[in-house]
């Protein structure tokens, strides 16, 4: 048996389009806008990222029994 995350599914979702919007808009913000804010879009695509690599590895670790 596997422990659930600390994401619900729909949570889970929202959390894989909001990387991949921020990751889609970072390179087309460079292109468009002459300054640095483009980073930006990067960072929040690293947390989000990060997130969801985090709950993937608590998905993945085995549930403990409850001692009886």
């Amino acid at each position: 048996m596997h422990s659930a995350g600390f994401l619900s599914e729909r949570q889970r979702r929202l959390a894989w389009v909001g990387f991949l919007l921020a990751a889609f808009q970072a390179p087309l913000a460079a292109k468009l806008v002459d300054d640095a804010s483009w980073l930006f879009a990067v960072v929040v695509a690293m947390v989000v990222a990060t997130v969801i690599l985090a709950d993937d590895a608590q998905r993945r670790r085995p549930a403990t029994e409850a001692a009886e």
